[in-house]
């Protein structure tokens, strides 16, 4: 379901560069993304792609160009104020409160966006157990949505680390984002987990979420995006597609002929 089609990009970077102890590690970077759309972002380990999410949400701050989300320039903003607006991600590693159960662990997420007030939860008012109720319900149909919901009363720590990986995602969907960023979502995972999260994917674009993803599984990338952002040495070498983007001489050149390489990105 692509909407890239004259609307107004959600997500733009304009002439994005950040460097560490003089190394340029993205260097004049622009793409944009737009209203429901998947985009995979891509390239060889060490391209940029993770130092782009931590752009995008804050972690870094861009020293020359512009992050734009939703016409808000995200350049001074700190992470947690980019979560406010809608914009929200996952890590390479999995962050569970893993002492507590997984319903806990959803429906705790869901608090972080409540808006109880501290005297109806000690009287306990009437208003206060109805909004708990909506919170156990919300907290109850996200973990159907990642089919999590068999393991509610399971501790989060306990699960396996495709499980965890799906409860990080449950966490992200509980503060309600208007953008997920997926970082490396399908890491260790096993075939079939990733055929089913591949359906979660888009189960959550139905939604009206707009999604960017960094993945080096090549047949989940190309099976769930709308478009392709190829990153090679901290610069944008393609863009668009799937199937485009797989006929690419510079990209196969640069990335898809090493598809093997599942590790870390910087």
């Amino acid at each position: 379901m692509s909407t890239a089609n004259g609307s107004k990009p959600v997500l733009t970077l304009e002439h994005v560069s950040v460097s560490f102890g003089g190394l340029r590690a993205i260097a004049d970077v622009s793409f944009s993304i737009h209203d429901g759309e998947i985009v995979g972002l891509i390239g060889p380990n060490g391209a940029g792609k993770t130092t782009a999410f931590n752009l995008i949400t804050g972690f870094l701050r861009p020293s020359e160009g512009r992050i734009l989300y939703r016409e808000v320039d995200l350049n001074r903003r700190k992470p947690h104020e980019i979560a406010a607006l809608g914009l929200v991600r996952t890590f390479q590693r999995t962050s569970v409160f893993a002492n507590r159960t997984v319903f806990a662990n959803a429906l705790t997420g869901l608090h972080r966006q409540g808006r109880s007030r501290l005297w109806d939860t000690i009287l306990a008012l009437p208003r206060e157990s109805a909004a708990e109720k909506e919170l156990a319900a919300q907290a109850w149909e996200i973990l159907r949505m990642v089919g999590l919901d068999a393991r509610a009363a399971d501790s989060a720590g306990s699960l396996p680390y495709g499980e965890q990986r799906l409860m990080g995602v449950a966490l992200a969907l509980a503060a309600k984002p208007t953008m997920l960023l997926l970082d490396e979502p399908v890491s260790g995972m096993n075939p079939s987990e990733t055929a089913r999260f591949m359906q979660l994917i888009k189960a959550i674009q139905a939604q009206g979420i707009t999604i960017l993803l960094v993945e080096h599984d090549m047949r989940m990338v190309m099976g769930v995006s709308d478009r392709v952002v190829v990153l090679n040495h901290g610069q944008v070498i393609a863009e668009g597609p799937p199937a485009s983007i797989q006929q690419n001489a510079e990209v196969v050149r640069a990335y898809l002929g090493r598809r093997g390489t599942r590790a870390g990105d910087s």
